[in-house]
C-alpha cells in the first residue's frame, strides 16, 4: 500500500486545501504539523528537496516578511538555504506531500495529481 505524508500547516488555506484534496480521493495521509512538531533536520529536508526535484531556494515562501527582511537578495549555497529553512520552517512552502521517492508542493492542488 502506498503511504502518503503531508507536511501541513492547519492555519494555511492552501495547506488545508491540499489535505482536503487527498481526503476527497480516499487518501488518509500521515499528517505532520511541521510548524508545531518541527520534524526537519538538514538531512531530512535535503531528502525531501531531492524528492521534489528542485533547489532549496525553490521551496522558500518569498512573500514572508522574515524572508524579505533577512534573506531577500542575498546569495546562499544550497546547504546554507537548507540550514536556514530548518531554523525557520515558516519559510517553507506548504503543503509538501511525499509518496515513496516523489514529492510535490501542493499549494496548487493540481500538483498533487503527479503523485496519485
Amino acid at each position: 500500500m502506498m503511504t502518503y505524508k503531508i507536511y501541513h500547516n492547519t492555519k494555511c488555506r492552501k495547506s488545508r486545501g491540499g489535505l482536503q484534496y487527498l481526503e476527497e480521493r480516499g487518501i488518509k495521509p500521515e499528517i505532520v504539523e511541521y510548524l508545531k512538531d518541527n520534524p526537519f533536520t538538514e538531512k531530512s529536508l535535503s531528502e525531501i528537496i531531492h524528492k521534489l526535484g528542485i533547489k532549496p531556494i525553490g521551496l522558500i515562501r518569498t512573500q514572508e516578511a522574515e524572508y524579505k527582511q533577512n534573506y531577500k537578495g542575498k546569495d546562499f549555497s544550497d546547504d546554507e538555504w537548507i540550514k536556514i529553512l530548518v531554523e525557520n520552517p515558516k519559510l517553507i512552502k506548504r503543503p509538501i506531500i511525499v509518496k515513496d521517492k516523489k514529492a510535490v508542493v501542493g499549494d496548487v492542488v493540481e500538483n498533487i495529481d503527479a503523485l496519485l
